[in-house]
């Protein structure tokens, strides 16, 4: 059997998530569909992390098993003829049997989008969180800085506890501006122009880990921040001794996006939009 790693991007807006849901159509279900019809195999696929209604990626990572000989350059193409237009496969390549795209992650990146300008936009209401007042961008930076490191996060995961542990380690959290909305590039940087009064807001978090609505909890947290609402030794209390209640709302799903997957030091993002 050969073991295939795929990377996805997709647009989460019509789909209950990644993981097969009885209440409506996933993303693993079409690529599940369509890797059937491509192989004539019904074959199960797993992935990195198992995005919620309305997320989206750009470098969702997901794997499967396959005795098809069918070469990866046309596996990629095959499938792309089966699935629809929001999801898109945009690297295919063969591993060894020991990968498995949930466990050997040892990283992944989320960004969040915030549309922070007057009036809205018509065409942002499913890619970014629309919120029009002023947010401090400096307050926000340093407590995100509070959050780097490793530490118990209960206090940012809905329906705490859905793990054994909700001890992670946050290597990274930016919060900077920016002019343009590149989450539309298939191969994120981790380099952008900054600006100081852009109107969208990037939020970048990377982590060993992460729990369910962790990001979002942060994200509307730290738009408290922003506000001048609570300030970051108050947020700092929050994540030492809090519960969920005592941290800011969950912001909406329309605005995340898994960026990127990591595997032993491997970045799963290829610089060159020709490869397959």
């Amino acid at each position: 059997m050969r073991n295939i790693r795929l990377r996805l991007a997709y647009d989460g807006t019509r789909y209950v998530g990644w993981q097969v849901q009885p209440n409506g159509q996933s993303v693993q279900a079409c690529l599940e569909q369509a890797i059937e019809q491509l192989t004539g195999t019904a074959t199960r696929v797993t992935a990195a992390g198992r995005t919620d209604s309305g997320v989206h990626a750009v470098g969702q990572v997901a794997n499967f098993a396959t005795a098809s000989n069918i070469p990866c350059s046309n596996i990629r193409s095959g499938l792309q003829h089966f699935l629809p237009d929001e999801i898109v496969v945009v690297e295919v390549d063969e591993v060894s049997e020991e990968f498995h795209a949930t466990y050997s992650a040892t990283g992944k990146w989320y960004r969040y989008v915030i549309h922070n300008a007057r009036p809205r936009h018509p065409f942002l209401g499913n890619y970014a969180w629309q919120y029009e007042a002023d947010l401090d961008i400096e307050a926000m930076q340093a407590a995100a800085e509070r959050l780097i490191g490793t530490h118990d996060f209960r206090a940012f995961e809905t329906q705490h506890p859905n793990r054994a542990s909700s001890v992670r380690t946050v290597d990274r959290l930016d919060v900077t501006r920016h002019d343009q909305f590149s989450t539309w590039s298939l191969w994120p940087v981790d380099t952008e122009p900054v600006t100081d009064n852009g109107p969208f807001i990037w939020i970048d978090i990377a982590a060993d880990g992460f729990l369910y609505n962790m990001v979002r909890a942060i994200t509307g947290t730290l738009v408290q921040v922003g506000r001048g609402r609570m300030t970051a030794d108050q947020l700092a209390a929050v994540l030492a001794d809090g519960t969920r209640d005592d941290a800011g709302e969950t912001a909406p799903a329309c605005g995340l996006y898994l960026m990127r997957v990591e595997y032993d030091g491997e970045t799963i993002a290829s610089p060159d939009p020709g490869s397959s």
